[in-house]
Formats: C-alpha cells, sequence, structure tokens
C-alpha cells in the first residue's frame, strides 16, 4: 500500500509522538516498580506496572521506533539511499538495544519471589538496563542527525527544521555520554532534541510531507 508523502509525512508525526508516549509511559511504570532502596519488595508488589510498563518499551515503542524509518524509505532514498538505509539501519541497532534495556527490567521478577535474595543481582539487572537505555539513545542521536540531513537535502519541511535537529541531537548525544561518566544532566540536555521531534511531529501532522 502506497501513500502520499503529505500522508506519510503525518503518519510520521503520529508515530514519532507515539514513541514519545510509549517509552515515556513505560518508564513512568518501571520506575514506579523499580525506583526505590528496596528493590526487590517495590517490585514484588508493581509486577503489573513492571511488566505493562517493559511491554510498552519493549514491543509498542519498537514497532513504533521501525515505523518511522520505513515511512520516510520510500520518500527520501532518491535524494540520498545511503543515507535513508544507513538512517534505518541505526533505528534497528538502537531500537534493539533499548529492547535489551527493557529485558533487564523484567529480569527482575524472579529476583523479587518470596525467600529469594538477590538484591545485588537486581541491582546489576537496573544498572544494565540504565546503560542499554544510554547506549540506545546515543545511537538514536545519530540516527536522528542522518534524518535531519535527510530532511536538509529533501526540503520537505522548513530549513530550521533539520538545522535545530542537528543542534538538538548533538546535545542529546553529549547528555547520554555525561550521564555514562556519571554526570546526571541528561534529561536537561535531552530537551532540544524532544522539542524539535515533538515540533516536528506537529508540522508534519499539520502540513505533511513535501517532495519536490
Amino acid at each position: 500500500m502506497t501513500h502520499s508523502p503529505q500522508r506519510s509525512g503525518r503518519l510520521f508525526g503520529v508515530f514519532f509522538i507515539l514513541t514519545f508516549l510509549s517509552y515515556g509511559t513505560g518508564s513512568g511504570l518501571t520506575e514506579f516498580a523499580t525506583g526505590t532502596t528496596d528493590i526487590l519488595t517495590q517490585v514484588a508488589q508493581h509486577k503489573t506496572h513492571l511488566i505493562i510498563g517493559v511491554i510498552l518499551m519493549a514491543i509498542c515503542h519498537s514497532l513504533f521506533n521501525i515505523a518511522l524509518p520505513s515511512l520516510m524509505l520510500p520518500l527520501l532514498k532518491r535524494h540520498s539511499a545511503s543515507i535513508v538505509y544507513a538512517y534505518y539501519g541505526i533505528a534497528i541497532a538502537a531500537t534493539t538495544t533499548l529492547v535489551v534495556g527493557a529485558l533487564f527490567l523484567l529480569m527482575l521478577l524472579p529476583p523479587s519471589e518470596p525467600g529469594v535474595d538477590f538484591l545485588a543481582m537486581a541491582l546489576i539487572f537496573k544498572q544494565g538496563s540504565f546503560y542499554a537505555y544510554q547506549l540506545g539513545m546515543a545511537l538514536w542521536g545519530f540516527g536522528g542527525i542522518l534524518l535531519c540531513w535527510l530532511l536538509y537535502e529533501s526540503r520537505g519541511v522548513p530549513t530550521f527544521f533539520p538545522v535545530w535537529g542537528v543542534i538538538g541531537y548533538a546535545i542529546f548525544i553529549a547528555g547520554t555520554l555525561f550521564e555514562l561518566f556519571g554526570i546526571p544532566i541528561g534529561v536537561l540536555l535531552s530537551m532540544p532534541g524532544g522539542l524539535f521531534e515533538i515540533g516536528l511531529s506537529v508540522w508534519l501532522i499539520t502540513k505533511g510531507f513535501r517532495v519536490f
């Protein structure tokens, strides 16, 4: 089934927002289920929150993430097929890394069973999820820079969007690296890139994508 550039652009905007909502909601639920010092007791009491959160992060978010380059591929490959395929590959790699991070959280369920004391293991799983998240987001940032280059080349959206996006994603990548080195400023540095994605989504939903 083929879509017009305008319709594909609108779908891209919708899926961009859904990636935010699915991962953000899932992350909030898993943090609620694991965000105390007594992590095993918390997980035991809120297993449903953890499972639903992981489903949103590992399944729903992954489907929306892969839909993004799939929609862009037929529209932008005539401008630079190699960059489009690179964006697609990075999106898959980033999504896979984030799925691994979500699965680390799911591994907290067995140690949380009554009579089992694996606090150290639980903390390792949670830290593994943190590292996988930061690496996955760094990959997503590099993919975002490629997307912005394609948007600039295609002139499918106003020029200020890809310029804003490159700057935002560069700052975002720096934030993930700071987090890996124990400097907790990733959330702050994610704001320019996040606002770009929301702004681009709103534009695409209302205006669609223009192909010249």
